[in-house]
């Protein structure tokens, strides 16, 4: 019987396997701490308690971490802002996105898809993007042909290019889409050309994610704009389970662009896939706060709390979900 990559004890990736539970670890601490707030109409105070969690559990990691994408620039946030250090200072050197309160709003009223959310990359992996830069995204699932659908297309081009591909007529897509008022005419649009759309209130992430798991969700597309670091952050779920996206970053202000070209950006009108968007050896870990299609919340116990957690690896192409029990 022939050995698998990992079975055979070959790992040439940078990011060891190892390194996942520790990120498992990090997430379920920071999502107890949020947990403790959930639908106590205080958003401020779940997003520092998840905050002040996340980065007490990531220095006790053997990494020499940087935060790429993280709660705001230095001086604009105490913990977790882009550039600061976090790990023990040894072992691989990483990059590191978070969103420590996915869905802060849907945690303060104890709604649906609250997530705590991290990702690891080898340095130079993540796509450094601000946090107040919003980008254009389209996602479908990996079985489709490549450019199949285009983020510089129409959304009727786009959903009729997907039911063509997909085989099936165009009322039978079903388009995932942010609940904004920007998106009143992208709404319209879809439901002149007769695609079923599912709103999200919050949570783009998981938007993404469902978009690509058609099978499991009934989602075929997601289409419309939403937080870049989110964008990023989805890229490398994609990484790690497959799926195509593209994402190009909304720059419509002189600061903002100036701000892009000191981060890195050289080309404001460029298309990213999700190559680009998160490279190299690629590690995710969300956790759930609240109860979701992706994972459960944390349930609260007088003498335990229980976690439940999707952890995913690019290397391996692995997707693990980990219910813990916590003693309190």
């Amino acid at each position: 019987m022939k050995l698998s990559k990992v079975e055979d004890g070959r790992d040439p990736a940078n990011l060891h396997r190892t390194l996942t539970l520790e990120m498992v670890r990090v997430t379920e601490r920071a999502a107890i701490a949020a947990a403790e707030w959930r639908g106590k109409g205080n958003e401020k105070a779940a997003d520092e308690a998840a905050v002040a969690a996340m980065k007490a559990e990531l220095d006790e990691v053997a990494i020499s971490g940087r935060i790429v994408i993280g709660e705001g620039e230095q001086f604009e946030c105490d913990d977790l802002f882009v550039g600061q250090s976090v790990g023990k200072g040894q072992g691989p050197e990483v990059d590191i996105a978070v969103d420590p309160l996915e869905g802060v709003t849907l945690c303060a009223k104890n709604q649906p898809d609250s997530l705590v959310v991290l990702a690891m990359a080898e340095r130079g992996g993540l796509l450094n993007v601000a946090r107040n830069v919003y980008m254009h995204k389209i996602a479908i699932g990996a079985e489709y042909p490549p450019e199949t659908v285009h983020i510089e297309w129409s959304a009727t081009e786009n959903v009729k290019a997907l039911a063509k591909a997909k085989g099936v007529p165009i009322s039978e897509i079903t388009a995932i889409v942010l609940d904004r008022p920007r998106h009143g005419g992208l709404l319209e649009e879809l439901r002149t050309a007769g695609v079923s759309v599912k709103l999200l209130s919050d949570g783009d992430i998981a938007g993404v994610i469902h978009a690509v798991n058609t099978a499991d969700t009934g989602v075929d597309i997601y289409l419309g704009s939403g937080g870049a670091p989110e964008g990023v952050l989805a890229a490398a779920a994609l990484r790690c389970i497959g799926g195509q996206m593209q994402g190009k970053l909304i720059l419509d202000t002189p600061d903002k662009r100036m701000h892009a070209k000191e981060m890195g950006i050289t080309d404001p009108n460029r298309i990213y896939d999700v190559t680009e968007l998160a490279a190299g050896d690629v590690l995710f870990s969300a956790t759930g706060v609240t109860d979701g299609s992706l994972t459960d919340g944390v349930r609260l116990r007088r003498g335990w709390v229980e976690t439940s957690t999707v952890v995913m690896r690019s290397w391996s192409q692995t997707t693990r979900w980990i219910k813990a029990r916590h003693a309190r």
